[in-house]
């Protein structure tokens, strides 16, 4: 693909970044590795594979920070995917047919009878998970104390002093339940964050912008990658928690967060290459 950048021809996105990477010496893992990011990523940008990253502000997150591991200026590339998307045409591989109308009579009888069948379904469902609902929650049982036994006036005093001072039988509390350990991140500058639980289910990932505010909550330990950390302010449970002497000499943090909210280092992970 080309285009017409400042009145020349220019490169295609995807070449001019594979070209810069290459000149460097950057394997797409390496490159990977030093902005955190996935390697199939940066394989989508240099396939301007662009429908693959999402919406249209994290294709421009993604390449501006690539370019800029590069040397490359990110303005230029920002216009020349402004460029190419405005000159995309429409998709005329597809050419609608006209049904007729008896066709579309045909039709119709047979989508109604599905939607009846979901609706059907639908709510079959819901009384069942009622009905569930209602037998597993029983009502809390009451606990009363033991009852002292009254004074009657035939009572030697001895006796009733023994009586009066016998304490009742100890109650019996059990311990609630472990609550998931909750994170609440408000970020002053842009920054790629990647929350995961203790079975390694992705709760959150991808480039987030300045002035923005993102919660998520899991099973812990709770894995926590920021690349942009001092950007990031963080509170643990509703506690704020500095992440001094985590963070490294990119500006990168990867900590572990236990179920007491304490913060350490996270272990390597050798298919993203901690």
């Amino acid at each position: 693909m080309t285009q017409q950048f400042s009145g020349a021809p220019a490169c295609g996105i995807g070449p001019r970044l594979r070209g810069a990477r290459e000149k460097r010496g950057l394997t797409l893992l390496g490159a990977a590795e030093k902005l955190h990011v996935d390697a199939r990523l940066l394989e989508a940008l240099e396939a301007e594979d662009f429908a693959a990253l999402g919406a249209d502000v994290y294709v421009r997150g993604h390449l501006r920070r690539y370019a800029e591991l590069l040397g490359e200026s990110p303005a230029e590339f920002q216009e020349l995917y402004i460029h190419s998307s405005q000159t995309q045409g429409p998709d005329l591989t597809h050419i609608m047919r006209t049904e007729h109308p008896r066709e579309r009579s045909r039709l119709i009888v047979p989508a109604i009878l599905v939607l009846v069948g979901f609706a059907l379904a639908g709510l079959l469902s819901w009384m069942l998970g009622e009905k569930n609902r209602r037998v597993s929650v029983a009502p809390p049982i009451p606990v009363h104390e033991a009852p002292v036994a009254p004074v009657t006036p035939t009572t030697p005093p001895q006796l009733a002093t023994n009586l009066a001072s016998t304490p009742s039988a100890p109650l019996t509390v059990t311990p609630a339940l472990a609550h998931e350990t909750q994170l609440t991140l408000q970020l002053a500058g842009e920054s790629w964050v990647e929350i995961s639980d203790v079975d390694g289910r992705q709760l959150l990932q991808g480039l987030i912008e300045a002035g923005s505010a993102r919660r998520a909550s899991g099973a812990p330990p709770l894995r926590l990658v920021l690349g942009n950390a001092p950007a990031v302010a963080l509170q643990i449970n509703g506690q704020a928690v500095t992440l001094a002497g985590l963070v490294r000499r990119d500006g990168s943090a990867h900590v572990l967060i236990d179920d007491t909210g304490r913060v350490s280092p996270a272990p390597p992970r050798l298919a993203h290459g901690d």
